[in-house]
């Protein structure tokens, strides 16, 4: 019996075994191609140059564009007048930047797919939250990737507390003032890695008189620029225990290109989780798909409706384990970030 969408959504989002998995995917990714290729210009005369055919293919075979088309070219399958959101991949000074359009219907999809997800990893209770980050200046209707995951999030937590001032640095007054009210309930800790890390870790490990042990630290977006300061995430976690008696700590992996498919850390392995609502593959240098070993990301979601964003080929640098001994309650593959190539004019927005 062929999975129902709205079902899928409302299930838990990785109930899916191996094989209803690619029945419901494949068709579903065929769907969204034939879709965005009558909807896009754009997007249609890059598949043309593939030579694609309106048929049915198997996964691995689906077209696949990679993530700087998206810093090129206006990518959209929907009127200008449907624009509900922009977003912007955070890019570095003079650099070009993704655009990613958003109508309203796909922003509210977007929207509660990840939170499905979330409250699966986490549950439905909203927690105190402490933001190792500035209050963003929001402009409802564009903005960066930093400022979405920090919208994105901020809607699990409850009395969102902000810890870094407008100069970058941690406000200590803010962070005891928040532990002071909140250290004995559970609550929330939300940052980029490498905020996270330089700001808060280096800085409140200094001061710190709390412990940690009831808060849940969810981080991710890679190292940065401190590329020269990455330790492992083994290591990470244990610095938190060791400082903080904090031992709840999870990394995320996303790209803005396909906000809302969302990959959580296992509790059990610490490997990112595919949920029912996307798919990764690894190819090697030409773009061969390998089932072992190290490769670039290919992810596919089934969320893009507004943008063509449904399958992608990154440049960041990935590793499908299999069979993992996980004993967790998920289906979907489960795979490992190493990095991101150096130089690359493909980008994620993450590299761990």
């Amino acid at each position: 019996m062929e999975k129902n969408y709205i079902n899928i959504i409302r299930e838990n989002p990785y109930s899916l075994d191996k094989n209803e998995k690619n029945i419901f995917f494949q068709k579903k990714m065929n769907d969204l191609t034939k879709y965005h290729y009558s909807k896009s210009n754009i997007y249609k005369q890059i598949l043309n140059g593939l030579n694609y055919k309106e048929k049915n293919f198997n996964l691995e075979q689906l077209p696949f564009i990679t993530t700087n088309l998206f810093k090129e070219l206006d990518l959209l399958s929907i009127e200008s007048k449907k624009i509900f959101k922009i977003l912007f991949s955070s890019g570095t000074s003079g650099s070009k930047t993704s655009k990613i359009y958003l109508d309203k219907e796909n922003s509210i999809v977007q929207r509660n797919v990840l939170n499905r997800i979330f409250e699966y990893n986490f549950g439905n209770k909203r927690m105190p939250m402490l933001i190792v980050s500035s209050n963003p200046n929001i402009n409802r209707n564009s903005f960066d990737a930093k400022t979405a995951a920090i919208l994105g999030f901020s809607m699990f937590g409850t009395n969102h507390t902000y810890i870094i001032n407008n100069k970058g640095e941690i406000d200590l007054n803010e962070f005891e003032r928040f532990m002071e009210k909140y250290f004995e309930n559970d609550f929330l800790i939300f940052g980029f890695t490498h905020e996270v890390f330089q700001t808060f870790f280096d800085k409140i490990k200094k001061n710190n008189k709390y412990d940690l042990r009831n808060g849940i630290l969810i981080h991710g977006g890679g190292w940065k620029k401190l590329k020269n300061k990455k330790i492992s995430n083994e290591k990470f976690k244990k610095n938190f225990l060791k400082e903080f008696n904090l031992n709840k700590v999870f990394n995320y992996y996303g790209l803005i290109e396909q906000i809302g498919s969302i990959f959580f850390e296992c509790p059990v392995c610490s490997l990112f989780v595919c949920s029912n609502f996307s798919e990764i593959f690894i190819r090697d240098k030409n773009l061969n798909i390998i089932k072992n070993g190290k490769g670039f990301v290919q992810l596919l979601s089934l969320l893009p409706k507004s943008y063509p964003g449904h399958n992608i080929l990154t440049e960041d640098i990935g590793e499908i384990i299999q069979n993992p001994n996980c004993k967790f309650d998920h289906k979907g593959k489960c795979f490992k970030i190493h990095g991101r190539v150096e130089n690359s004019v493909i980008r994620g927005c993450s590299d761990v």
